[in-house]
């Protein structure tokens, strides 16, 4: 039975595939290498004698392959292959990697795409800067990216940018050599985390004014509290105890918090009552333990866990 299996195996017709991975390709297998823009790739590299010409008209209807064809094969015609180029992400390979590229046609296709802009310029000796940053800025991200890594990029134009986005303002002003801080902190303040970090992270930053927007969220107000010096506690406070959870974490890590008035929100929720009697120095076991009887769980633990619980209000 093995035997027939060996035999059959090796009078079995092979794949294009297989071909080209075990080397088995010969001039016969031209006419289906012409059926794919990879074959017909593969074939004019690896085999001697392949039509390099007519290769090339079935390669170059795949960006990829048109890019690698003019790269790899001796006698490619570059100019074909990149026009045949539309894609934004293999103009700027054929530019990078191609010796003959035209960079201006090729630039000419990165552009259609903002990240690939910003790559043109950032990689690409003799790309045009402000042509690249023109079609860069038009998403915020790139706009930063652009400012940050491409030498003679205008940082007053990335930066009308950028200031769209709350989140790439934060980057901008703490990253970019000559931005605007008073800009970019009027933009960054629209969004509470961007308001923290950048509060926590920028010189020059007004501490007010970024409080003013961290605390509309209190997972960010209990952070500004706890990161950020000459953070208002009280301000903070405020907003922070809206949600249970972090009225406790305000009362358990932020120096100045008031004890009492954290703990009237955490026991709202069983669960937080009872980490509050565990965790926060200074918790009345008894109000907590009220609040954490409400659900079995809470009030089984708080029994277990906690010195000077009511064990018989808990058993109840």
């Amino acid at each position: 039975m093995l035997e027939f299996l060996i035999r059959d195996a090796k009078t079995a017709p092979k794949s294009f595939g297989y071909k080209i991975k075990n080397n088995l390709l010969t001039l016969e297998d031209q006419e289906e290498a012409l059926t794919n823009p990879v074959w017909a790739y593969y074939f004019a590299r690896y085999v001697k004698g392949a039509d390099i010409e007519v290769c090339q008209e079935v390669a170059i209807k795949d960006p990829k392959w048109a890019c690698r064809f003019a790269k790899d094969i001796t006698g490619a015609d570059i100019e074909v292959c990149q026009e045949a180029i539309k894609d934004p992400e293999w103009a700027y390979k054929f530019a990078k990697d191609v010796t003959g590229a035209d960079i201006e046609v090729c630039q000419g296709g990165a552009v259609k795409d903002p990240e690939w802009a910003y790559r043109f310029a950032k990689d690409i000796p003799g790309a045009d800067i402000e042509v690249c940053q023109e079609a860069t800025i038009k998403e915020p991200v790139w706009a930063y990216e652009f400012a940050r890594d491409v030498k003679g990029a205008n940082i007053e134009v990335c930066q009308e940018a950028v200031v769209k986005e709350p989140v790439w303002s934060y980057y901008f002003a703490n990253y970019i050599s000559g931005a605007d801080i008073e800009v970019c902190q009027e933009a960054a303040i629209k969004d509470s985390e961007s308001a923290y970090k950048f509060a926590r992270d920028v010189i020059g930053a007004d501490v007010e004014v970024c409080q003013g927007g961290a605390v509309k969220d209190p997972r960010w107000a209990y952070y500004f509290a706890k990161h950020v010096k000459g953070a208002d506690i009280e301000v903070c406070q405020e907003a922070t105890i809206k949600e249970p959870m972090w009225a406790y974490e305000f009362a358990r890590n932020v120096t100045g918090a008031n004890i009492k008035v954290c703990q009237e929100q955490a026991v709202k929720d069983p669960r937080w009552a009872y980490e509050f009697a565990r965790y926060v120095k200074g918790a009345n076991i008894e109000v907590c333990q009220k609040a954490a009887i409400k659900e079995p769980e809470w009030a089984y633990r708080f029994e277990k866990d906690i010195p000077g619980a009511d064990v018989e209000r808990v058993t109840c």
